[in-house]
């Protein structure tokens, strides 16, 4: 409660502020904290000018700036849900659904027959699915939230959402585990890290009859940037499309507690259980996952959550003062937050289309673009298609990427090596 009062005097502050660009007075850099570790090109230069202009030491007393990280693939190496996921199915824990249909709202007919049939009626609903035995239904469970469809190739969820708010087997994996507690996921979870962090670099594991990923690593650099910036006094979050006690499970380590990890939010019944029901953002009432932290989603968790902005104002771009100094992110789900950054977008290149042409046109000189620390991808050899099909729209549709003035971003090609 001291943090959210403080956070909202600071906000009634910043709200105050009439200036649209910033004005930082010379740093005194002489006691900022200062990075370590290997960055690509001059990204480690900037990310120190911003800590040295922004943090407290160039400010003492002043506002906290904000800065925001993405989880999956942006401090870790590897997914940590799908991790989390994996383990679960290996160790039967997974409690069979009266009806795959309650778990979301958009599930097809076509997904739920193909649940049914793999996993079968002889477990009574409420108890452990024999996934470890169960190759054919733990094969359903995983191409359904990896993909959206089943293994026979069917869209496995139909009907109307905003896309840019969510999609639907991201909210269908926390619902997975309808019928556990919080903190039985979190157990979950901790073992499922224990596991991946043992795994050397580079292991695979069979899950069903798939190979997936068998380890995770946090990013030595990420967990020094984030170290960096709480010692100059930085409000850091984490604000993540996982399910929330798997995130903060793995967020606790670098210093982040559950109060500055932000992820998708299971509603809980009466006993304390998760439901398939998450709750809502910005206006939108709790339900089968309609407004997750997920692109749009994220602006709207970040504004609700840490600026303490409610209603369908949550959906909008911040006044600048309330924007995040720093967001850092690697994948489309993350472009709105990362470019509402004030300071620096930090984006780890995973050749998403929408983020990296916001990065590669660098409209106001402060993307930086880093090579995944861990096997990163090599050049892409076509540009990116930024002029006809990188947007992600509303309705789900690729359009052309526009730029804040309304022009359109032209194809980029991949100069980020």
């Amino acid at each position: 409660m001291r943090h959210l009062i403080a956070r909202t005097l600071a906000v009634a502050a910043a709200l105050a502020a009439t200036a649209t660009t910033p004005a930082h007075p010379a740093a005194t850099t002489a006691d900022c904290p200062r990075l370590t570790g290997r960055w690509h090109g001059d990204a480690r230069t900037h990310l120190q000018r911003l800590i040295d202009e922004r943090g407290t030491c160039a400010h003492p007393g002043g506002p906290r700036p904000v800065a925001a990280f993405d989880w999956d693939n942006t401090v870790t190496k590897n997914d940590v849900t799908d991790a989390t996921l994996s383990w679960a199915l290996r160790h039967d824990r997974i409690l069979r659904p009266a009806r795959w249909k309650d778990t979301s709202a958009w599930l097809t007919d076509t997904a739920d027959h193909a649940l049914t049939a793999a996993c079968g009626t002889g477990t009574p609903a409420g108890t452990p699915l024999p996934t470890s035995r169960n190759a054919r239904c733990t094969d359903e469970i995983a191409e359904i939230r990896e993909s959206g469809t089943t293994t026979g190739g069917a869209a496995a969820f139909a009907g109307t959402w905003n896309h840019r708010r969510t999609v639907p087997q991201y909210a269908w994996m926390p619902a997975l585990f309808a019928g556990r507690t919080p903190a039985e996921l979190s157990g979950y979870a901790r073992a499922a890290r224990r596991e991946a962090l043992a795994a050397p670099v580079g292991a695979v594991r069979t899950l069903g009859t798939r190979t997936v990923p068998g380890y995770v690593r946090y990013y030595d650099q990420q967990r020094d940037l984030i170290r960096t910036l709480r010692r100059a006094g930085f409000d850091v979050h984490v604000v993540s499309a996982g399910a929330e006690p798997i995130t903060q499970v793995w967020s606790r380590s670098l210093g982040l507690d559950a109060a500055h990890t932000l992820a998708i939010r299971s509603v809980l019944d009466r006993h304390g259980r998760i439901t398939p029901r998450t709750e809502g953002c910005g206006g939108v009432p709790a339900g089968p996952g309609t407004a997750i932290p997920y692109l749009d989603g994220k602006r709207c968790w970040i504004n609700q959550e840490i600026n303490g902005v409610h209603g369908q104002d949550a959906w909008r771009q911040a006044p600048w003062p309330l924007r995040p100094a720093l967001a850092a992110g690697d994948a489309d789900t993350d472009a709105t937050f990362v470019a509402d950054a004030t300071g620096v977008h930090l984006v780890i290149d995973r050749h998403k289309p929408e983020l990296m042409c916001r990065a590669l046109d660098d409209t106001d000189g402060r993307w930086l673009i880093q090579p995944m620390f861990i096997d990163p991808l090599p050049r892409r050899t076509d540009p990116y298609p930024c002029a006809t099909a990188a947007y992600n729209a509303p309705d789900g549709r690729l359009t052309p990427l526009l730029r804040p003035d309304g022009s359109t971003v032209p194809d980029q090609p991949d100069t980020a090596h």
